[in-house]
């Protein structure tokens, strides 16, 4: 007789009860605390070769970017197309400054760009032409053409009535009046003898002829004449002869009438061209000087359509005395002296009308827009022609338009001067200037992820921006960059009058710059941060009536800067002590442990730490991240969890499969988290939580993990212990506290003088680690475990524990009848096929 059994996978080594490990003798990891010398990196003033920074020469240019100043050098100096120039690299580490050093240094080799003027067009005055000058020539060539315009305005009348030109206008109007009399003396005497009188007489602009009786050689008007045949004094005979007279005559006096307009009109035009040949003869030889010391075409054109103008258009004007010579003005919208080397433009608000120009605007009588060619500005865009413009990419994109009109001028090589359409009510009305051929070098300044998106997102932006200087934000502290920091700070001390840094002074503020830095053997190059700190130290010094900064005066300033900006780390910890926030730094745990993060304030960071807590119980949900079901979690974080569960697998590897449900949270977060510093924390208290083994709260962990175990770096290591630390000693220290980092991150490490100390004195640790296994035994005081031969962990290890634990949530997930078995929530969800017992075997005979 035989009967079936159940197959389960191998029972994990468990000869002893669970709680076993606990009671073993105390277990004493391997992992030591950091020696006080390994955690701060000291500069050492006796080391350094001067008294002050008064005994040293100043450095001029900027530190540790050889490559960049390469790069740029070559940008700057070549013409090849789409040569424009992108220096990347964070703020404050000299980007403007070499910037300027190096075009004042090469401005010799910019190509010399011509003046550029607008004029007026006769022909289509809504659409300005462009006149380009030589360089030099824009202003001279305005001075002479206000001078003439100013000569047509106020003196042109004077001059047109001199005694020759008024003696030819007086010998026409004799020669009208001769041959008027000439034409019409005979018919005259005609009419006297029939008692006839020709008289004139206005009809409102016009002058007309009639004839009309003459009694007692007098001439009648027609109505006195009506009023004499009504009183008698014409007998009707009279009045019949004369009307047949005047019939008669009238033939005759509209020959003559038209004869006389004939003649009129010829003296018109006779004097009309007496007018005009006395204008040209008055103003060419004005444009012919202006003409020959501004040579070019298209000066002579427009100097001909003024002439010309003034001919046929402003005779009446002139008579009037009104002011009509704006036209013959002109805008010298780029102007250069003779001289002048190649434009350095830094646009500093390049909104889209900054850099291409302005079209400005008056209001007429009933509020109608007026613009005309002389109230064209010139942007940043056409200032920089021939030259240099210098631009924050960061700035360009934040406004609207700019970034769209910068590359199509830099893709086209033509500037359209148009207002902006997106504020200017009066867009249909705007003028169309002629567009300008430029020839302008953009040096286009962003950090790394601005570059890498328009690289992604703009086709045109590759084409164009062919050079990347790439600035370093760090060099090494060897001896040739310590001279240099020196170098550094006494130019700041020169340049702005403070009093001369000690080397005492220089070696606290090379020790920031490490700090600031976070990387081993190096020193950071953003100087705006270190110059702060300098002037800061330099105004305490002056208040405490020193001659000369020293380190008590930079530690100072580092300690004054920290403290106006971290007023929410001050209340944060203020929370943690009053109890509002939870965080424990004694006794252990199980399923909880202290995470560090940071906070940032400006250009400073705080770290904090937060509470982590994970529970686990039987099921088939898998581990959760509240944080990401409650759509906290950045993506960086999540992806730092899903790592967690790949590590979970390959430190059990199990033959069955993690059958468990467990979740994982921030304690008191009700904001967004992001980054993976906390997955090697979250690991740890998931096998707390898993194997129950209490985690210690004295230490607070950082650290992100790989699929295999290992920990690895982070930034801001020294916030992170530094924020602990700060709790830790608020609650008041005890000897076994401190923190857990990655063994990559302990070379980066300059810790507070307080911090230091308290760690040399054994009242605070840093232990540094490279494996899960090694953070485990730190916060458990248990060994993690390693697989022997046969793929199993010791007894009396976590991770032994943590198989087991698996092993049993397997066995009593899969023992559980189909009833009892909740069924994931959800109209999609799986269902979970029936395990039965298996029936007993039949007997044989």
């Amino acid at each position: 007789m035989s009967k079936s059994k159940k197959r389960h996978p191998v029972r994990p080594n468990r000869k002893t009860p669970r709680r076993t490990a606990q009671k073993a003798v105390p277990f004493k990891p391997s992992i030591e605390p950091l020696p006080a010398a390994a955690l701060r990196w000291r500069c050492d003033p006796k080391a350094l070769p001067f008294d002050s920074t008064a005994d040293i020469e100043p450095i001029s240019g900027v530190i540790g970017q050889d490559s960049a100043e390469d790069a740029l050098k070559f940008g700057l100096e070549t013409n090849a197309p789409g040569q424009n120039v992108f220096v990347r690299g964070i703020t404050g580490t000299g980007r403007m400054t070499l910037i300027r050093r190096m075009l004042e240094q090469i401005r010799l080799a910019c190509p010399a760009a011509r003046d550029r003027c607008y004029i007026h067009n006769f022909v289509h005055p809504d659409r300005p032409r462009l006149l380009t000058l030589y360089r030099g020539q824009g202003k001279p060539f305005q001075h002479r053409m206000d001078e003439l315009a100013d000569f047509i305005r106020d003196d042109l009348k004077t001059a047109l009535s001199s005694q020759a030109m008024v003696a030819k206008r007086t010998t026409l109007d004799l020669e009208l009046q001769r041959r008027i009399e000439q034409t019409v003396e005979p018919f005259e005497k005609s009419l006297e003898e029939a008692g006839l009188a020709l008289v004139s007489f206005q009809v409102g602009p016009l002058v007309q002829s009639a004839l009309v009786p003459r009694i007692n050689a007098k001439a009648v008007p027609p109505e006195e004449f009506e009023q004499m045949r009504a009183s008698g004094q014409v007998t009707d005979e009279e009045y019949a002869k004369f009307r047949d007279t005047h019939d008669a005559f009238q033939p005759r006096l509209q020959e003559i009438t038209a004869r006389v307009n004939e003649i009129k009109t010829g003296h018109s035009e006779a004097v009309n061209e007496l007018w005009k040949s006395d204008v040209r003869t008055i103003l060419t030889p004005l444009t012919e000087r202006i003409a020959s010391d501004h040579s070019g075409t298209e000066v002579r054109r427009f100097l001909d359509e003024i002439i010309d103008d003034v001919i046929n258009r402003r005779r009446r004007a002139i008579e009037k005395e009104s002011d009509f010579t704006r036209v013959y003005r002109i805008n010298a919208i780029l102007a250069h002296e003779d001289d002048a080397s190649c434009e350095i433009i830094v646009e500093n608000t390049p909104t889209m009308s900054n850099l291409l120009g302005s079209i400005d605007h008056t209001f007429t009588r009933g509020e109608i827009p007026h613009s005309d060619h002389l109230m064209i500005r010139a942007g940043s865009l056409l200032r920089a022609d021939g030259g240099y413009l210098v631009l924050e990419a960061r700035e360009v994109l934040r406004e609207p338009g700019a970034w769209h009109v910068l590359m199509r001028t830099l893709r086209t090589g033509r500037l359209e001067i148009v207002p902006p359409e997106l504020v200017s009510p009066w867009a249909a009305l705007s003028l169309k200037p002629e567009p300008i051929d430029i020839n302008v070098k953009v040096v286009l300044l962003g950090e790394s992820d601005i570059y890498y998106m328009l690289d992604e997102f703009d086709p045109d932006f590759p084409e164009l921006f062919k050079v990347l200087a790439d600035f370093a934000r760090v060099v090494p502290h060897d001896e040739n960059g310590l001279r240099q920091y020196a170098g550094v700070l006494a130019r700041i001390a020169k340049e702005e009058g403070l009093p001369p840094f000690d080397r005492t002074a220089v070696a606290a503020l090379i020790e920031h710059g490490a700090r600031i830095a976070a990387d081993k053997g190096k020193l950071t190059t953003r100087f705006g941060r270190l110059a702060d700190i300098a002037r800061e130290a330099a105004f305490i010094c002056g208040k405490n009536s020193k001659l000369r900064v020293t380190r008590d005066e930079v530690g100072e300033a580092v300690s004054r800067t920290k403290q106006r900006a971290d007023l929410p780390s001050r209340r944060f910890r203020e929370m943690i002590a009053e109890g509002t926030i939870r965080v424990e730094t004694s006794g252990a745990v199980v399923g909880q442990i202290n995470g560090l993060a940071v906070i940032s304030a400006g250009p400073l960071t705080y770290g904090f730490p937060a509470r982590i807590t994970a529970t686990i119980g039987p099921g088939t949900a898998g581990v959760i991240n509240i944080e990401r079901e409650s759509a906290l979690s950045g993506s960086i974080h999540t992806k730092g969890f899903y790592i967690l569960g790949g590590l979970l697998r390959h430190l059990l590897r199990t033959d069955h499969p993690l059958v468990f449900d467990a979740s994982i949270a921030f304690e008191q977060s009700y904001g967004g988290i992001d980054g993976d510093s906390a997955s090697g924390a979250e690991i740890c208290c998931m096998l707390s939580a898993l194997t129950e083994i209490p985690l210690r709260q004295d230490l607070a962990m950082t650290g992100a993990i790989d699929q295999v175990g290992h920990i690895l770096a982070i930034g801001a290591v020294n916030e992170k212990i530094e924020g602990f630390f700060d709790t830790c000693r608020d609650f008041g220290l005890t000897g076994a506290q401190g923190v857990i980092i990655p063994g990559a991150n302990a070379g980066d490490l300059m810790l507070r003088e307080d911090v230091v100390e308290a760690c040399a004195a054994g009242r605070f640790h840093v232990y540094a680690v490279n494996t899960v296994q090694e953070a485990l035994e730190r916060l458990t005081l248990m060994p993690a475990g390693e697989r022997n031969a046969d793929g199993q962990y010791p007894e009396g290890t976590v991770l032994n524990a943590a198989v087991v634990r698996a092993w049993l949530y397997w066995v009593k997930v899969s023992q559980t009848p189909v009833i009892a078995r909740r069924q994931p929530a959800g109209p999609t969800a799986p269902r979970v096929p029936a395990r039965r017992k298996p029936r007993r075997a039949r007997k044989t005979r």
